[in-house]
């Protein structure tokens, strides 16, 4: 099964800004890049970065091959499902998934597995009908099990924390200090960052 990993170059994470500057929401996507694409690879897959732009960076380059395509994510996505393979999507944004949440999207026997995210998206598809295609926009989760509904396709839902918590909200960056091990967490460590256990929530605080 092929994999691709989407990723927008241009303006990573915007809804980071409020503590993250442009530079630096772009080096810290990529940290979250190498850890799922390490990850990725410790599961036995050869990656593809589908990428908005060209990226010239040898850590990506050595764990996956980068094909370019400036379209939106729905279009970019579809075309490559139109090519009738059985094909396995990871958002770029999964600091926390491990090999066994891959082998487990992968060895699923249904036609489409689906990993929601928490907030309704959807952050991994493993596809095996050619006919099923993607649309990303609002609570796609909802829209991927109709869409496979609608095709005849079966479908199985992994329920996986790791899987789900994908990196969007200053408030997210608390998970990975919490339970992160990799670029992401070393990264954000390194950037001043830690947690903050002051309120009734844990969050984060920048030295």
């Amino acid at each position: 099964m092929r994999c691709l990993v989407p990723v927008a170059t241009n303006s990573p994470k915007s809804r980071l800004a409020p503590v993250l500057s442009p530079a630096e929401r772009r080096t810290f996507a990529r940290a979250m890049l190498l850890d799922v694409l390490s990850t990725l690879v410790a599961a036995d897959c050869q990656p593809t970065v589908l990428a908005t732009d060209s990226i010239d960076d040898d850590q990506i380059t050595n764990r996956a091959t980068i094909a370019v395509d400036d379209r939106p994510l729905t279009p970019a996505i579809n075309a490559r499902l139109a090519e009738g393979e059985p094909t396995l999507i990871v958002m770029a944004d999964l600091p926390l998934i491990e090999p066994q949440d891959i082998i487990q999207l992968t060895d699923s026997d249904a036609d489409v597995t689906v990993a929601p995210g928490l907030g309704g998206g959807t952050n991994a598809l493993a596809i095996h009908d050619p006919s099923f295609r993607v649309d990303y926009h609002g609570a796609s989760y909802l829209d991927h099990c109709r869409a496979a509904d609608e095709v005849g396709a079966s479908v199985e839902t992994v329920d996986s924390r790791r899987l789900a918590t994908d990196i969007d909200e200053p408030t997210d960056l608390a998970e990975i200090l919490i339970h992160g091990d990799g670029a992401a967490a070393e990264w954000l460590t390194a950037a001043g960052f830690e947690l903050d256990t002051t309120g009734g929530r844990v969050g984060v605080v920048r030295e």
